[in-house]
């Protein structure tokens, strides 16, 4: 497949300039690529922040290379400074031999520099083909009809295995399809850098395997693929190069093949960082939650127990209905039979309301959206689960409420001058971090962690782990859906594995294995 062969064939949305360009050799990898993006001396500051510190990095023509970093060390206005979203305070750009002192987004586009950021923006109510074909023309000038925008559509799609209907809706659409929609819409506007933020953060092991097939098919049309991701072992399947920023600063640049995942991590938290998943003390025989043939929200006849001071997994491909099953837990949303018993005692649970009051916090998968208030401060966000407690005759006690968020930011150790700035301002970690918060300042005797480090760099995974740990080790009982297969064998005293809102399978540790985990997981 070539970048070419995508865009002649009738239809256009931004022509190109054909120009000659000066083109620096590669030195850092030694190989006979060609510099097509170079960042210089690039900084960016803001009130009281220095968000990047004279960075200087560089990117060959047709490599896979890898961006690394702990949340909030400046990768993401890194590539907003490629994007143009931002305006770097000093430095240049130079693109195809052209440098310039910044980016804008429309003239970024235009040149052939692409974003598929981990949150998708996408029309989600419009089909495959009009998300694909959004303001295309063909040579004439016109609007391809919604017949020809189809069957493009079909064929652009192919090209990258997939085989979704042209005229499905992008909201029925998995992850993984979603991303090659993104991924479709680049090509098409003749692409040549293509930045992927956290693509594997949200998809199945067997789609991962699917798009780095699709990665490898970009890098052999000559395609710069810049690949920002916190889970290194796959940048040694597919990435040549890797970046490490730290703290706003470059670090250093490695030949993918000279290093190794633990030297990454060391040189991307500033220190050696062992026992990635801690040791923690078995649980109890204590029966917090029973489950008992519960069936509605998609699941059907789960049955399990969770004892108290247990970290229990639960696995699944993208459909299982681990998410949904929580919900049922958390009473948002009703079942339809069976029974959910806390110690024994079962619970009216139609509201999120009746789960808090049941002793249960939810984590949620998507913390911008149904985590935290983003456009509330951090302390807002921290104290509302317990504002009731923080209310005096109808007053809310701000000294109170700031000795609660002073508390968590403490014992979560969330990166922040202000406890009162928008939570919107924290990395993706912090974020996390003010949601965990909030559940905790509830005082709640089980937490659900749905995807708790979706996004997070490996030295607030590790945080994250301790903190989990501790909390199961003080009588806290966890619910941890994940698809992080490591993460699952790592934290987890027992899995319980779902295919198609059926259960499978338990797994008890002595028991654990990737394969058995996917065997279940697939319906075998």
């Amino acid at each position: 497949m070539s970048s070419e062969r995508m865009i002649t064939e009738g239809f256009h949305a931004i022509v190109v300039p054909d120009r000659k360009n000066s083109i620096r050799k590669g030195k850092e990898s030694g190989g006979d690529l060609t510099a097509i993006l170079s960042l210089k001396n690039i900084s960016k500051e803001y009130p009281g922040v220095k968000a990047l510190d004279n960075v200087s990095i560089s990117f060959e023509k047709g490599e896979v290379h890898a961006l690394v970093g702990e949340n909030g060390a400046g990768k993401s206005t890194f590539i907003k400074s490629i994007s143009g979203a931002i305006r770097p305070t000093s430095g240049t750009i130079e693109y195809e031999g052209v440098s310039y002192p910044y980016m804008e987004p429309a003239k970024a586009i235009e040149m052939g520099i692409a974003v598929v950021y981990q949150e998708l923006i996408q029309f989600e109510a419009m089909t495959v083909a009009d998300n694909i074909f959004m303001g295309v023309k063909d040579d004439q000038g016109i609007v391809l009809n919604d017949k020809a925008r189809q069957k493009k559509a079909a064929e652009l799609l192919a090209e990258f295995d997939c085989h979704v209907a042209p005229n499905e809706l992008i909201r029925n659409l998995s992850i993984a399809n979603r991303q090659i929609v993104e991924l479709t819409k680049a090509m098409i506007r003749n692409a040549k850098v293509i930045i992927m933020d956290e693509p594997t953060a949200a998809i199945t092991v067997s789609e991962q395997e699917s798009l780095f097939k699709l990665v490898d098919k970009l890098k052999a049309s000559q395609v710069t693929v810049i690949y920002i991701s916190h889970r290194l072992d796959e940048l040694f399947r597919i990435c040549d190069r890797v970046s490490i920023l730290r703290d706003g600063q470059y670090v250093t640049t490695k030949d993918i093949k000279d290093t190794s995942k633990q030297e990454l991590i060391n040189f991307m938290v500033g220190r050696e960082l062992t026992n990635t998943y801690p040791e923690k003390q078995p649980a109890g025989q204590e029966v917090v939650l029973s489950v008992k043939d519960l069936t509605g929200n998609g699941v059907r006849n789960i049955n399990f127990e969770l004892h108290k001071g247990e970290i229990l997994g639960f696995a699944g491909l993208v459909g299982a209905g681990r998410t949904e099953l929580m919900h049922l837990i958390f009473g948002a949303a009703r079942k339809e039979s069976g029974q959910i018993l806390f110690k024994g005692q079962e619970k009216k649970l139609s509201s999120p309301k009746d789960g808090m009051e049941a002793g249960v916090a939810l984590i949620p998968e998507d913390r911008k959206f149904q985590g935290c208030f983003i456009d509330k401060p951090i302390d807002w966000n921290i104290s509302i689960s317990t504002i009731d407690n923080l209310t005096k005759s109808g007053v809310v006690d701000k000294k109170a409420e700031t000795k609660l968020a002073e508390d968590y930011r403490e014992r979560l150790k969330i990166k922040t001058p202000f406890l009162d700035q928008l939570t919107s301002g924290l990395s993706g970690g912090n974020q996390q971090k003010v949601v965990i918060a909030k559940a905790l300042a509830a005082n709640p005797d089980i937490l659900i962690f749905d995807e708790p480090t979706r996004g997070i760099d490996i030295g607030a995974r590790h945080e994250i782990y301790l903190l989990m740990n501790e909390l199961a080790e003080q009588g806290k009982s966890i619910l941890m859906v994940s698809s992080d297969m490591e993460e699952l064998l790592g934290m987890s005293e027992r899995i319980i594995v779902l295919h198609e809102g059926e259960q499978t399978g338990e797994l008890h540790r002595e028991e654990f294995s990737q394969e058995k985990v996917l065997a279940l997981a697939s319906g075998l």
